[in-house]
């Protein structure tokens, strides 16, 4: 059984977030990501990116049905896994969630702690569905 405490989804470093726009067409970005509570949440950073209108977000609120995936790949087969969240998003710009969330982030990542920067919107994704596999 998989769930939000597992160590491959909470240590993970790295994830990728499907959303979908009004019409059903998926979208996937690599995303930084915490466990929060029975949410997972991630947010707009400062790193570059060609516009700060991500498709991420207008899918969001056209579509809040989202997918988070976390995988590890290896040659040896036999440790290959994964899990994956379903969830409902809502995207937050400020207050003490967004707060609450910014700070889950910078708990995990030294970069957030370093100086890039985690004003943007903070995308929570409420936990309906936890799966995953392992090879081993």
């Amino acid at each position: 059984m998989v769930d939000l405490a597992d160590p491959r989804l909470t240590t993970a470093r790295v994830g990728r977030l499907a959303t979908a726009d009004g019409d059903g067409v998926p979208h996937v970005v690599p995303v930084t990501f915490a466990v929060l509570g029975g949410t997972v949440v991630t947010v707009v950073d400062g790193k570059p990116k060609s516009t700060m209108r991500l498709k991420r977000l207008a899918n969001i609120a056209a579509n809040p049905a989202v997918a988070l995936v976390v995988d590890h790949f290896d040659e040896d087969w036999s440790t290959l896994w994964w899990v994956r969240v379903d969830g409902m998003a809502h995207v937050l710009a400020e207050g003490p969630d967004h707060e609450a969330g910014v700070a889950a982030l910078r708990a995990k990542y030294a970069q957030y702690r370093e100086g890039v920067a985690t004003d943007g919107p903070l995308v929570v994704i409420d936990v309906r569905r936890v799966t995953g596999w392992s090879a081993s």
